[in-house]
């Protein structure tokens, strides 16, 4: 519980009890121009204390974020469990397998080229040759 009053903290707290007193205050704003005659009013009337509510929602999980990482921060590290490898019987499949590998080839067929991509490849080679060179000396 200490580590939730440090400065970082008292912050969060503060920005949270501002930001929800301001919206339910904007609520209420909105609840007195919709009375008043503005009927758009009313959905604005809806909507911040929607807003204060999510608010409070992201403070209460952030707080339960921090304690449970206080708690495993103070809690002695586990000694890691040795388990004997499961027993393979005959007819068993193993339930991790490994991966297909696949040999990755020229595709079979008419290979078309692309002259836009064989240019663009070119100027990229003649920019890579020619460092201090702007894209408007380019000679092609």
């Amino acid at each position: 519980m200490r580590r939730l009053w440090t400065p970082a903290w008292i912050a969060r707290h503060v920005a949270m009890v501002v930001l929800v007193v301001g919206f339910l205050g904007l609520g209420w704003w909105q609840i007195s121009r919709a009375t008043a005659g503005n009927s758009l009013s009313w959905g604005y009337a809806v909507e911040w204390p929607v807003f204060a509510g999510f608010v409070v929602y992201v403070w209460w999980r952030e707080v339960k974020l921090a304690r449970r990482r206080a708690e495993e921060a103070d809690a002695p590290p586990a000694e890691p469990a040795v388990e004997p490898p499961p027993a393979v019987t005959a007819g068993s499949r193993p339930a991790v397998r490994r991966p297909v590998r696949v040999s990755r080839g020229p595709a079979a067929g008419d290979v078309v080229e692309d002259t836009d991509l064989a240019a663009y490849n070119h100027y990229l080679s003649w920019l890579n040759a020619n460092p201090g060179a702007r894209p408007g000396d380019y000679p092609g």
